[in-house]
């Protein structure tokens, strides 16, 4: 398995889009505050499963692609911190919205495999996991290494243990505060907010790389 050389940067920048509350950090505090912390931690198990098998697919799509043709290497690069950068924007013009349905989940709690597959869909479909692995990520692996597909699924392999750990925690934190989150709808704003300056500022330094680079 051949090793990026710029891990250590990647593993920060993973921890910062990570952090950032975005679909399924917001998702996972809603299952959290609608029905305690067994559901959250089984959602997280369920969304990081989800990540990394989208990210097994964009490694196989993407991989031989990006080793072939650097055009469209730096291409996928503006793409996705434009979109990123997009997505920041819309959380911010959206954080009411957002906050109103974090609130309203329902009564009826799902079980073990439902809150696993609800997960699972969650982060398998989240938009930004699909900017990240195919716009952030291969900016830190080494084409003259080779193994450009083995790098990018092991990179999506570290972001979703990286992410168990992190949802996991913000999962057990809302399940423990969910009363003092679920009674004041600007805490949620708030909070999908900073996620959204978050994405915006990452995509412009995922922009910035590919004109520096460029």
């Amino acid at each position: 398995m051949v090793i990026p050389s710029r891990l250590f940067e990647y593993i920060v920048a993973a921890m910062v889009i990570i952090l950032a509350p975005g679909p399924s950090v917001l998702f996972i505090i809603a299952r959290a505050i609608a029905w305690g912390r067994k559901t959250a931690v089984f959602t997280v198990a369920g969304n990081v499963t989800g990540a990394f098998t989208l990210s097994v697919v964009v490694a196989v799509g993407l991989g031989p692609l990006l080793q072939a043709s650097e055009f469209a290497y730096h291409a996928v690069q503006f793409g996705g911190g434009g979109y990123l950068i997009y997505l920041g924007i819309d959380a911010l013009r959206h954080r009411r919205i957002h906050a109103a349905d974090m609130t309203n989940q329902g009564d009826s709690s799902p079980g073990i495999w439902r809150s696993i597959r609800d997960g699972f869909w969650v982060g398998a479909l989240n938009p930004k996991g699909l900017v990240f692995f195919a716009a952030v990520v291969p900016a830190f692996i080494d084409r003259d290494r080779g193994s450009i597909t083995a790098q990018l699924i092991l990179l999506g392999a570290i972001f979703a243990i990286l992410a168990f750990f992190s949802d996991g925690a913000w999962g057990l934190l809302a399940g423990t505060a969910r009363a003092w989150l679920a009674t004041d709808a600007s805490r949620l704003e708030k909070l999908r907010a900073t996620g959204g300056i978050v994405m915006i500022l990452l995509g412009a330094s995922v922009i910035f790389t590919a004109v520096v680079s460029g």
